[in-house]
């Protein structure tokens, strides 16, 4: 039974590095890459269980360009809204293959310490049970793996969750304090869950791994790209450079454009989102500031 991670960035790589432990796995990307069994997308695409690690963004036109439906088993690990076409990533995939070979990957997990071996938990969701099972073998002892149904629940978490990593990391590079950190990641999960709700989110999500932990672990440290994006942010460097420095996706960049369009055409309040979306796009962040603390909807 071989395993094919396709997308050889940090995230990838450690998903291959847990998975090679105790399965025949191989890697594969778009540039090739010096690791050890790393292989052609072609052979990548032949094998049995897929494990789809590459940027959200452009994500729709890769799979148009390459991808054949041969009856692959696929783990969705990349996170975040396609802005281009306002989808979430299970209507991406759906549009090439049926949703019994489809399972999404969330949870709290920096890459780095995946590598490490250090233990997380993390969760699988599925519209088939048994193809979570199936996934969740896979993984090494010191990974706890979680099984549920909510598929768009754990995207939206883990799309949702970069998005108020950068509203964070704003908060901490302009030294507002732990008090400010506490209360933008609660009043996020709040966003965060309202937003998924009117998607038919399901609440313990939310309250779970997929949401309140992976945005705890990414509002909070440097170790989340997407925090470092809103730090430099506060300290006045242009957005542009920042991305250029970064040589890594921000997926919470694109994703919270997104998240603005699709709640203003399904009139869903997202404060948050919709402030750092202006100030992505070069709005004064202190106004900012001002703007979002005379909010008092609930």
């Amino acid at each position: 039974m071989s395993i094919a991670v396709i997308g050889a960035g940090k995230w990838g790589t450690a998903l291959y590095h847990s998975f090679s432990k105790n399965n025949e796995c191989y890697i594969s990307s778009p540039r090739k890459r010096d690791i050890k069994n790393f292989i052609s997308i072609d052979e990548a695409l032949d094998s049995e269980f897929l494990v789809f690690a590459l940027s959200t963004q452009g994500l729709f036109d890769w799979l148009k360009a390459n991808f054949k439906n041969k009856g692959q088993k696929i783990l969705l690990a990349s996170k975040g809204v396609d802005y281009a076409n306002l989808k979430f990533l299970d209507e991406i995939f759906l549009n090439f293959i049926s949703k019994e070979q489809l399972c999404v990957l969330s949870g709290p997990s920096f890459a780095a310490e995946v590598m490490q071996d250090l233990p997380c938990a993390l969760v699988l969701s599925a519209f088939e049970e048994s193809l979570s099972k199936k996934f969740a073998s896979f993984f090494p002892k010191h990974i706890k793996v979680y099984i549920s149904s909510d598929v768009r629940g754990a995207e939206i978490c883990g799309a949702y969750k970069n998005v108020l990593a950068i509203a964070s990391g704003i908060s901490d590079g302009l030294k507002l304090g732990n008090n400010a950190r506490a209360s933008l990641m609660a009043r996020g999960l709040v966003e965060m869950h309202r937003f998924g709700k009117a998607f038919g989110a399901s609440d313990e999500t939310f309250l779970g791994l997929s949401g309140a932990g992976d945005l705890f672990l990414s509002a909070s440290s440097a170790l989340s790209r997407n925090y470092r994006v809103g730090f430099m942010l506060s300290q006045g460097k242009n957005l542009d450079e920042i991305l250029l420095d970064l040589r890594e996706v921000a997926e919470g960049v694109k994703t919270c454009f997104a998240i603005e369009k699709i709640a203003a055409e399904k009139e869903i309040y997202t404060p948050i989102a919709k402030e750092l979306a202006l100030i992505l796009r070069g709005k004064d962040i202190e106004l900012s500031l001002k703007d979002l603390l005379r909010q008092n909807r609930c």
